[in-house]
């Protein structure tokens, strides 16, 4: 207890300044926040790639088709494994039914088809009927599960 304790000050006058930042011509900066925010945003994705616009027009008109059987749209569904459109406008759709036997199987691609054509901006259509991967109903979105009562 009869030890003194001894607390070393430094003198704030013997620090050294550190040095002033200078501008340099060689450095570019972005004056503007938001104009240099609005050079750094990416490009709106082409019109035909998923998350486009053309793509998406193609996914609502086949949210438009209802199976027949089912009151749910043939998207929604799981029946369409994917949509391709190309720069020209050209879409190829790759879908399957949820049977071989399916009483639509002759209409159901031919209404596809019609339905990817009128919207603005196809040029062409196609329907690739596949059967690889089956369908089966672990395929279909939660919205389609819970108008089915399966949630």
């Amino acid at each position: 207890m009869g030890e003194e304790k001894r607390i070393e000050a430094e003198e704030v006058e013997s620090v050294p300044t550190p040095p002033r930042a200078r501008l340099t011509p060689e450095v570019e900066r972005k004056r503007d926040y938001l104009a240099g925010f609005l050079a750094d945003q990416k490009p709106e994705p082409d019109p035909s790639e998923p998350g486009g616009q053309l793509q998406q027009a193609v996914v609502d008109a086949l949210k438009s088709i209802y199976d027949p059987e089912i009151p749910v749209d043939i998207y929604e569904l799981g029946l369409i494994y994917d949509v391709a459109i190309s720069k020209d406008g050209d879409a190829v759709v790759t879908m399957t039914l949820t049977t071989p036997h399916c009483p639509v199987a002759e209409s159901m691609p031919a209404e596809v088809e019609m339905r990817v054509l009128s919207v603005p901006g196809i040029r062409d259509a196609e329907v690739k009927l596949v059967w690889d991967p089956p369908w089966d109903p672990s395929k279909m979105s939660d919205e389609a599960r819970l108008e089915l009562g399966m949630l």
